[in-house]
């Protein structure tokens, strides 16, 4: 048997994300952890530091030289790296006990 290669790999697990993402979407499950998500990350103060964070890359750069693409370019990375561990568990958790009940 041979492996299959990374290509085939990667195509097969776009189909599994592509597969899971429609499953929460129809099932309007995808909203409901959007909204569980978005209190949390409230309640953690990730929104106050990622906007903190904004006002910081705009003060170093300078307002007239950032577009808003650049602005988005560089603080994507921080708000990625600063969601909590505990609430990208939980929401993996929700995900797997959605995907076992559906």
């Amino acid at each position: 048997v041979m492996a299959e290669s990374l290509a085939e790999r990667r195509r097969k697990d776009e189909q599994v994300r592509e597969t899971i993402n429609m499953k929460l979407s129809e099932s309007g499950e995808k909203d409901r952890l959007k909204e569980i998500l978005r209190t949390r990350l409230v309640e953690a103060g990730w929104f106050e530091d990622l906007k903190s964070h904004c006002k910081e890359v705009i003060k170093n750069k300078g307002l007239e030289k950032i577009t808003v693409e650049q602005l988005v370019d560089e603080i994507t990375p921080h708000g990625r790296a600063t969601v909590p561990e505990e609430i990208k568990a939980d929401l993996l958790n929700r995900i797997r006990t959605f995907l076992q009940t559906n």
